[in-house]
């Protein structure tokens, strides 16, 4: 991983964190808040390198230094990775830090230490780890690394600096998602419904999710080839399937996406489609409406999402939708 590598994935970031190492000014504590998968162990680890590197001259540590190879391997000396042990971090853990602030490094004079999900603090553990934010070094750098960080203590943000990591972009998220062995199409549907990397994954990973991408497939392809008969599939396929209200909020959000992507083939921009390998059959939709329609459907998908949050009728709410969707 490379400086440029995760400006990519947080622009800002980076930019903050290169900048205070080009004026020498690193903070001894930062707070890294954001959401699952956006990238914060990566900024640690990165900054870490930079920080214990001593061969280079710039930004960019070399990579190939004992200490880069270390810290990429996991098993770096004087760079200490504190995690939840169950479902908090202990206060003990803390101790066992403040050990090592007494001693010099076994590699140089610098440390870096590393606390994740840090918002799991005990107020104990909390309260511990303020002895070294009180009197920092210059040869020490501590990262807190949050989901939550309204969940950390006062005092703890006031004495570091907080670095606010954004959701990754879509195209960002799904490139992530196919690492973890997803597919394409599952990737790009998952990245269309939320921004959060471990919601995405558990998208991905529900069966459910994808049985409902083909059901709205299907009514799709049923309001354009059969729409006399859409009313039978609507209660033998739909409603028997989407039964929750969550589920068909779900459902909404898919048909939304399937319009958008029609969109797009109007507009000649393929490069937006979330329904990737579904091309064909939306170029073929595409050939029988117009933009004016396809934002009319859209904007009576929208309302039927509104109005099943005003607690409508199912059946009612999906029978009137479709009515709307048949036309033209």
């Amino acid at each position: 991983m490379s400086w440029e590598q995760l400006s990519e994935r947080q622009p800002r970031a980076v930019k903050t964190l290169t900048n205070s190492v080009k004026k020498d000014r690193l903070a001894h504590a930062y707070v890294f808040e954001g959401g699952h998968g956006t990238g914060k162990m990566d900024m640690a680890l990165q900054l870490a390198k930079t920080f214990l590197c001593r061969e280079t001259t710039s930004v960019e540590p070399c990579g190939e230094c004992k200490d880069c190879k270390r810290i990429d391997s996991g098993n770096h000396p004087d760079v200490h990775i504190v995690q939840p042990e169950g479902q908090s971090i202990k206060i003990d853990q803390i101790r066992g830090l403040q050990k090592e602030f007494a001693y010099h490094g076994m590699e140089s004079d610098k440390k870096v230490y590393i606390v994740e999900h840090s918002d799991r603090m005990t107020v104990q553990a909390a309260n511990s780890l303020l002895k070294f934010l009180e009197e920092p070094t210059s040869s020490t750098i501590a990262f807190l690394l949050t989901e939550q960080v309204h969940r950390l203590l006062e005092t703890i943000l006031s004495r570091s600096q907080v670095v606010s990591f954004s959701p990754l972009p879509p195209e960002q998220l799904v490139k992530s998602l196919q690492e973890e062995d997803i597919s394409l199409p599952m990737a790009a549907m998952a990245a269309a419904l939320t921004s959060d990397k471990s919601e995405a994954l558990e998208i991905c990973r529900q069966e459910w999710f994808a049985q409902a991408r083909d059901k709205v497939i299907q009514l799709t392809e049923e309001l354009r080839t059969r729409p006399s008969q859409v009313f039978v599939s609507l209660q033998d396929n739909w409603l028997s399937f989407f039964k929750e209200k969550d589920q068909l909020d779900n459902a909404l959000s898919l048909l939304l996406i399937w319009y958008k992507d029609l969109l797009f083939i109007q507009l000649s921009e393929p490069e937006h489609l979330v329904f990737v390998d579904q091309r064909q059959a939306l170029e073929q939709q595409a050939l029988h409406t117009s933009q004016k329609r396809i934002s009319e459907k859209m904007l009576a998908i929208l309302t039927a999402k509104q109005r099943l949050g005003a607690n409508v009728n199912p059946q009612l709410l999906m029978e009137q939708l479709v009515l709307r969707l048949r036309e033209g």
